[in-house]
């Protein structure tokens, strides 16, 4: 998909959901000077039409008309944003999830609603959200709103920490954020008795160690140095709390424009593709939420 190469992809489906996400998506294409690409899926309910029976051409043509003009009226918003914006369209004739993974092949990063047209009343996050957080091949952004609907523009970046390959990962990508964004990071380690002791082979309980505290504030220390070394001018907030991560980051997000994490962290069992931590933030945060998978390949 040579449109998707090195663009921010945005998924359209004309749910207001969607259209804040493209909102989102387009500041961020115009403060990196990059292309916005929007992506519209097959509605998989509509693909599966009649158990499989063949659709109906002038059901399928409506559908299609309707996908269009919705690609068109978020074009119409992303320039609203930036009339410079250099803006894609495609059309897709598979369902949004898979269309979305292909452009996240070569895209800089997609961006996506917290629930789409779809969604139930009450349902936290959508499918499509959670399927490509924990499949796609670039970062992932969930763009989630405070309780007013509003998405916060104002606000630190917040880094969740761990000490993981791929947390470190996100922290390189949460210090850009905070660099274009000219705003502060603050980069949170936040760990319990329960999680440190489950990552940890049964021998260290057997011997003697420095207090945990102090090798949580190495963990964090030598987790940004070779960072801040690299962004100078981003000034860089530490805390070290014994807590729940999930409970300390999703508290924090309700003052910050940004929370990036990585998909899985330091606990996470070896085949979990989008670890506790993460899939609570898609669900609860009151901010755009940033998801960072390992590296390609």
């Amino acid at each position: 998909m040579s449109d998707a190469t090195d663009a921010i992809v945005v998924g359209v489906d004309g749910s207001e959901q969607a259209a804040r996400a493209v909102g989102w998506a387009a500041a961020e294409a115009s403060r990196r000077n990059l292309r916005l690409h929007l992506v519209s899926g097959l509605d998989p309910l509509f693909a599966a039409y009649g158990g499989g029976l063949p659709v109906p051409q002038e059901m399928y043509d409506a559908m299609d008309d309707y996908a269009r003009d919705k690609l068109s009226e978020a074009a119409a918003a992303a320039h609203a944003v930036d009339a410079g914006l250099v803006i894609t369209q495609d059309r897709q004739r598979i369902p949004a999830i898979p269309a979305l993974l292909d452009a996240a092949r070569v895209a800089r990063m997609v961006v996506i609603g917290a629930s789409g047209h779809g969604g139930f009343t009450g349902m936290l996050a959508g499918s499509t959200a959670i399927a490509v957080a924990t499949h796609a091949e670039c970062p992932v952004v969930v763009v989630r709103t405070r309780q007013d609907g509003s998405v916060p523009a104002e606000g630190p970046v917040i880094a969740g920490v761990d000490g993981s390959a791929t947390s470190e990962r996100a922290l390189g990508s949460a210090f850009d954020e905070a660099a274009w964004r000219g705003v502060p990071l603050e980069a949170v380690h936040a760990w319990s008795d329960a999680d440190y002791v489950t990552t940890l082979p049964v021998e260290y309980a057997m011997i003697d160690r420095e207090p945990p505290g102090d090798e949580q504030e190495r963990v964090l220390a030598e987790s940004l140095a070779g960072w801040q070394e690299k962004y100078p001018d981003v000034h860089v907030d530490r805390v070290v709390v014994k807590d729940r991560p999930r409970s300390q980051l999703i508290e924090r997000t309700a003052r910050a424009q940004l929370i990036v994490v990585g998909s899985r962290g330091r606990g996470g069992f070896s085949g979990l593709l989008l670890g506790s931590t993460s899939q609570a933030l898609i669900h609860h945060a009151e901010c755009p939420v940033m998801i960072v998978r390992p590296e390609r390949g």
